[in-house]
């Protein structure tokens, strides 16, 4: 499999990871990691094997119900936030988290920076070999942010990652699928905003909501159609 030669040597921890939610006007960006430690190109190329009939694949190419299927073949069903989960796929153990970056984190630090800082934080918790041969794969064209601080891990973006590799494809439907979920449950505390139909993306029904009842305390405030409705607002903002 071509995402195979991505790993260039083995025994080696492999993380792949995503994010969802970059574009809504409200509600956080979610992120997910999965883990793989491979001793062997076998072992990575078996769990690729597992993946592939199940129908992994860019989050946004399935509906609800075959991502819930995905997940349920695997043995992936609780998603609580920032507490890592496990599966064990034909004597292979797969970890999984998911984590997230609400909309007071992305008004501060602006999307792509809580983007990027989410990614990195759910990886640091599903690693288990900082000082050993890990790579992760990240969906998109940058790698993570350390600061002065060199990254520990070789790091490989991937453009279009969730849709040419598993693992970070596997990433994205379980990140889509926590998001989605969340914002059900935003839905019953903030009804007049249709987020269960939605799901906080900027839709014509999204907008004239917000337009109407003003935004409320999970629309992220410093997005176009959002801080034009805040108190205080002035167009030479």
């Amino acid at each position: 499999m071509r995402e195979a030669k991505l790993i260039s040597s083995f025994p080696q921890e492999i993380i792949a990871t995503d994010e969802v939610g970059r574009g809504p006007l409200s509600g956080p960006v979610v992120v997910a990691a999965v883990r793989l430690y491979a001793e062997s190109l076998a072992d990575y190329t078996k769990l690729l094997k597992i993946l592939k009939p199940k129908g992994v694949t860019d989050s946004k190419k399935l509906n609800s119900e075959e991502r819930t299927r995905i997940l349920d073949q695997l043995g992936i069903q609780d998603l609580p936030y920032r507490e890592p989960g496990s599966i064990e796929l034909k004597g292979l153990r797969l970890s999984y988290v998911t984590w997230e970056m609400n909309h007071e984190v992305i008004d501060r630090e602006n999307i792509l920076s809580a983007s990027l800082r989410g990614m990195k934080e759910a990886c640091l918790s599903l690693t288990q070999n900082l000082n050993g041969q890990t790579t992760v794969l990240i969906d998109g064209k940058q790698k993570l942010r350390w600061g002065s601080e060199a990254s520990p891990w070789t790091e490989i973006p991937v453009i279009q990652g969730d849709s040419k590799c598993l693992l970070i494809g596997l990433a994205s439907i379980i990140a889509k699928e926590k998001r989605d979920r969340h914002m059900l449950l935003m839905h019953e505390l903030y009804p007049h905003y249709g987020f269960k139909n939605h799901f906080g993306y900027p839709t014509v029904e999204h907008r004239k909501a917000i337009e109407v009842h003003g935004p409320c305390e999970i629309h992220r405030k410093t997005f176009k159609g959002v801080k034009e409705f805040l108190p205080g607002y002035s167009q030479l903002n």
